[in-house]
């Protein structure tokens, strides 16, 4: 079993920056994806971004260029991933969730393909 804490929620204005991390425990030697998931009031989730084990990583295109993920890297394991948000606008204001998979995954930012989920972080942008 995995279990995934989010960190780094909040509020802040059209412009601004957020960092999020996820931090996960238990048999963290098998996960080989982590992704930052978000969902909008009376919606499905919807992927942000997505990282593989060994680097490969993939975004959604409503977020390319301004969201970044980033493992910690003084880690073996993917264990630790950081979303750092930036150009923030009020469209991104949504509950953000951490998700994880091991090997059975893909670079997928498809909600229904990830077993182990956190609890969420709220993510404001205020206009």
């Amino acid at each position: 079993q995995v279990q995934l804490m989010e960190s780094g929620g909040g509020s802040v204005q059209a412009g601004g920056s957020l960092r999020l991390s996820c931090a996960a425990s238990g048999y963290i030697e098998s996960i080989v994806y982590m992704a930052w998931f978000r969902q909008f009031p009376g919606q499905e989730r919807e992927g942000v971004a997505v990282m593989r084990r060994g680097g490969t990583i993939r975004y959604a295109s409503s977020v390319k260029g301004r969201f970044t993920v980033s493992q910690d890297n003084a880690k073996t394991t993917l264990s630790v991933l950081t979303l750092q948000m930036s150009a923030l606008q009020a469209e991104d204001t949504a509950m953000y969730y951490c998700a994880a998979q091991d090997a059975r995954g893909s670079v997928s930012l498809v909600h229904t393909e990830y077993k182990y989920w956190g609890q969420g972080t709220q993510v404001a942008v205020s206009s």
